[in-house]
């Protein structure tokens, strides 16, 4: 029996490009769903409960790119594929600090789009074939409930995105270790990410924020990171 094609909403004002993305995922075995601008995409997203979004960041209106991904974050896990214009490092990484999973730049292959797509639904998907990890982890003041996906620091509930919480499990469950950039990217991002190393002190970043600085994550430098 055939497998049950997922649903992306496709959030892009320019028809053209929305078009040939929607054809790509098509043949690609999904179903695309198109929204022109930033309160359509939100309806569709609600209405379709898609597998993942994919988020043009220059949307016009009031509901730009980046507030829907921060109100789709306010609601939830749902993974993102963010859209930006070539050289637009500010917003590309504000985009990744709300929590989009992953970004391709204008203009791009509608192919690496999918290739992106399937990398980040297998990573927002558990792998059976994945090294067990333990259900809670302990490190300094902060609690790790990976069955719930649920962080605490003391009595406080953490919100952290997927990535983030994939980034600190990854980081508890290797303590002690100096972790290369590569080394993180592979393990958290996948080895097929196309982006740049930066993503991950991006997300260390807002790790820190979030967390305090209890969490006891030491910069390598030249080389990367590691957590006592």
């Amino acid at each position: 029996m055939d497998s049950p094609r997922r649903t992306i909403v496709v959030v892009e004002d320019d028809p053209s490009i929305a078009s040939l993305v929607e054809l790509y995922l098509d043949q690609a075995g999904f179903d695309a769903v198109v929204a022109g601008d930033g309160p359509a995409g939100l309806a569709a997203i609600d209405r379709t409960a898609p597998a993942l979004a994919v988020i043009d960041l220059g949307l016009p209106g009031g509901l730009d790119g980046l507030e829907l991904c921060r109100r789709l974050r306010s609601k939830g896990h749902l993974p993102i594929v963010i859209l930006t214009a070539r050289g637009d490092e500010v917003d590309r990484v504000v985009g990744l600090e709300l929590g989009a999973d992953d970004y391709i730049a204008k203009p791009f292959s509608p192919r690496e789009l999918v290739a992106r797509i399937r990398a980040v639904l297998r990573r927002s998907e558990r792998d059976p074939g994945s090294p067990v990890v333990p259900p809670v982890l302990v490190v300094g003041p902060v609690r790790i409930d990976t069955a719930r996906r649920e962080v605490h620091v003391g009595e406080r509930v953490v919100d952290l995105t997927t990535r983030e919480f994939d980034l600190l499990t990854y980081f508890a469950t290797n303590a002690g270790l100096a972790l290369t950039r590569r080394q993180i990217l592979e393990g958290v991002w996948g080895p097929e990410w196309f982006g740049d190393e930066r993503t991950i002190d991006v997300h260390v970043r807002q790790l820190r924020a979030k967390l305090g600085a209890g969490l006891p994550l030491a910069t390598m430098r030249g080389v990367g990171y590691r957590l006592a």
